[in-house]
């Protein structure tokens, strides 16, 4: 069974190709070749198989047609019908919408300026997936559909089209709440990866938006420390985003910090135990080690768990020795698990194979090496997980041969 051909398919595909994708993957589900992780590489995205399906694989064709509609950015199989026969009508409303849109996720222009002028009304359109994003939206590449997320190398270029053909720039789309253009760019991978993420913001400030559109309801600061965008943090609090206990601590900024504490070293009323808690995470992430110690003065205990792992684990994610070290002297434990299972040991290990360069500060240089080095001489336990020490000396062989 060959899984490259669940592939997305052409705007202009009726809903008999979609039905014969739907009757492809339950095929698929059910073969005895079946190999999920050669399959979910192959699909992942595109497709958002439950974990229930990949076990047991007992599925029916209504729950398979769900899963291609929803890959495809809709609620239901319905709702892809009802698109299916607009956008196969060339030169539909949806069809040169969706044409537009493969233009802006292309960066081209060309195209792109070609359908505004047969249609100027398409910058204000919306798409008929869930989401109900705007072409400027698409700018973001997050929370669109996950193979149409892709930032290209224009695309400071193709936003200022965008908004001098009339894109609304604060306009709300549903992907994660009321999320604006700004906010979807401020935290995405993509354009980080394509170096036009602080341009990009740059652009959509010139033209209006508001410096506190994020996805969801958190602090936009906030939302780009938890999806590991240090350098956009750090550029919208200097913009003047708003700015709180979890932001400044992740920023590493000591001393907006000491101002949510009293005399006495309790919290003021305007900060949380929450934001506490997060900041805390996040300095220990990106390697801020004196807010770190500050906040370990003030009671917080360096073994507790948010989002899943502890500070021990969040240094380990960022390669952050001087942060790993000052834990190791307050008692952090070294083998309690991670969401994920992981001790501390196993987590710096992934790291160092797995990290993605733009999730740190860009001048800062992660040492994994040094992490799991320091770890291993701390007893970190090398065999609580299969391979694990294995792996762990690859990864320090690796890195002091580069030393």
């Amino acid at each position: 069974m060959n899984t490259a051909q669940l592939k997305p398919l052409p705007i202009d595909s009726d809903l008999q190709q979609y039905d014969r994708q739907a009757v492809r993957l339950l095929e698929m589900l059910k073969s005895d070749d079946f190999e999920s992780s050669r399959f979910m590489q192959t699909n992942s995205l595109f497709l958002d198989i439950p974990a229930s399906a990949k076990e047991q694989r007992e599925l029916t064709l209504c729950e398979t047609r769900l899963i291609i509609a929803r890959g495809y950015g809709f609620g239901s199989w319905e709702e892809l019908a009802r698109f299916a026969s607009e956008a196969s009508r060339s030169h539909s409303p949806a069809a040169m919408f969706e044409s537009a849109v493969e233009a802006v996720i292309a960066g081209d222009t060309e195209a792109l300026e070609a359908l505004l002028q047969k249609r100027p009304a398409l910058v204000r359109e919306r798409s008929m997936r869930r989401h109900q994003a705007t072409l400027l939206h698409y700018i973001g590449a997050n929370g669109v559909e996950a193979y149409r997320q892709r930032t290209p190398g224009n695309a400071v270029h193709v936003a200022a089209l965008l908004l001098h053909a009339g894109s609304e720039v604060d306009a709300v789309a549903a992907m994660y709440g009321q999320d604006t253009a700004f906010g979807l760019v401020a935290t995405s991978v993509h354009p980080a990866r394509a170096g036009v993420q602080i341009a990009l913001m740059e652009t959509l400030l010139e033209a209006g938006a508001s410096i506190d559109g994020a996805p969801g309801d958190m602090p936009i600061v906030n939302a780009c420390l938890a999806n590991g965008r240090p350098q956009a943090a750090a550029f919208l609090a200097e913009r003047g985003a708003r700015l709180d206990l979890e932001g400044a601590a992740g920023l590493g900024q000591l001393d907006r910090v000491k101002r949510d504490f009293d005399e006495d070293g309790h919290l003021n009323a305007n900060a949380t135990i929450a934001q506490l808690e997060s900041g805390f995470m996040w300095a220990c992430e990106y390697g801020h080690a004196d807010v770190v110690e500050f906040l370990m003065d003030r009671g917080v205990d360096p073994g507790m768990q948010v989002r899943g792992m502890s500070g021990m684990h969040w240094a380990a994610v960022g390669g952050q020795p001087d942060v790993v070290k000052l834990l190791l002297k307050r008692a952090a434990p070294l083998e309690a698990r991670n969401m994920y299972g992981a001790t501390v040991l196993g987590q710096a290990v992934w790291a160092a194979d797995h990290s993605d360069p733009v999730c740190h500060w860009p001048l800062l240089h992660p040492d994994w090496g040094a992490v799991i080095r320091m770890l291993i001489d701390a007893g970190a336990d090398r065999n609580a997980s299969p391979g694990l020490q294995e792996r762990a000396r690859e990864v320090l062989h690796r890195y002091e041969s580069n030393s």
